[in-house]
């Protein structure tokens, strides 16, 4: 029988782990449920020990933080990730786990965004962020099927991905790392429409609209720079260059008519904004080619990995 871990990143979830602990126990009964507590100061590891977790702790603060030690620790066929909330139901546990053990999927999105989570959802700033956060992505990386949902914290994992991905993220951004990496790589991903309902009185969501969204813009912004850096650089190249041609034009209008460059600051001007555009795209040229090298490079890492896993 394949082995399934859940895993239950936590900070002050009393209210609702120990709910989210039986739910996922009744769909899933042959897997193990680890709780990570970071840093809790309402009892959520006591809560979810006497629930049936395994509770292990990570003291650095953060969710990317939290992640980063499960994927370490935790071995497994199929991890199967859910936030402590109990914003997620457990009754597509078992279809998102079957997508990965018998399917082939890399990744699994608990897709909340086709279904409820915009009725839900009490927090108007959070649904636009959603949506600019999944068009962005899109936009940028244009997969062949649209990613439906990118901040959601409900998904599915293969080992390949989970042994495989850098977790550079402290915080929230790490969903958002996490589509990027698996598009980027050219992994399976599959999405799967859940319900989404929104966290009970008493409990309070630890994301911050504006500060927590401004980094996964940063995220994003950052990624698209390291992942695909000769379309970053060229759209560089291109405005320097029409800011340069922009100055240049009356420079040279002036001196076909007079004979003279009255305007010289600003011949010097176009001309730096020119030499800045070659440099861009020069730069984006290097920096492509090492970014093609790493994916080799990560493709023969998965193979190595799968010969490993397999024995």
């Amino acid at each position: 029988m394949s082995k399934i871990a859940v895993l239950i990143p936590c900070y002050n979830e009393s209210l609702t782990i120990a709910k989210v602990v039986s739910d996922f126990k009744k769909a899933l009964p042959e897997a193990d449920i680890y709780v990570y507590d970071n840093n809790s100061s309402d009892q959520t590891d006591k809560i979810a020990e006497q629930a049936g977790a395994i509770v292990r702790y990570e003291y650095r603060q953060g969710k990317g933080n939290v992640i980063r030690s499960m994927f370490r620790d935790i071995e497994a066929d199929c991890f199967l990730m859910i936030d402590g909330d109990d914003t997620y139901p457990s009754e597509n546990a078992r279809e998102m786990c079957n997508a990965v053990l018998d399917k082939g999927a890399d990744m699994v999105i608990g897709d909340r965004l086709s279904s409820t989570y915009f009725n839900e959802n009490k927090r108007p700033f959070h649904n636009i962020g959603n949506v600019i956060v999944r068009n962005s992505i899109n936009m940028l990386w244009r997969p062949k099927e649209k990613i439906l949902d990118v901040m959601t914290g409900y998904r599915a994992f293969s080992p390949i991905f989970v042994k495989s991905f850098p977790v550079l993220s402290k915080g929230f951004e790490i969903e958002t790392e996490m589509t990027i990496h698996a598009l980027d790589n050219n992994l399976v991903i599959t999405s799967i429409p859940v319900t989404y309902r929104d966290r009970p009185s008493g409990s309070v969501s630890k994301l911050n609209t504006y500060s927590d969204g401004a980094k996964v813009i940063m995220t994003i912004f950052n990624l698209y720079r390291d992942y695909k850096p000769l379309k970053f650089f060229g759209i560089v190249a291109l405005l320097l260059t029409f800011l340069s041609i922009g100055l240049f034009i009356p420079v040279f209008i002036e001196y076909v008519q007079n004979g003279l460059v009255p305007r010289v600051p600003t011949l010097i001007v176009s001309g730096f904004c020119m030499l800045a555009a070659v440099l861009s795209i020069v730069c984006g040229l290097i920096l492509d080619t090492n970014a093609k090298n790493c994916r080799k490079n990560f493709e023969i890492q998965m193979n190595a990995m799968l010969l490993l896993l397999k024995k």
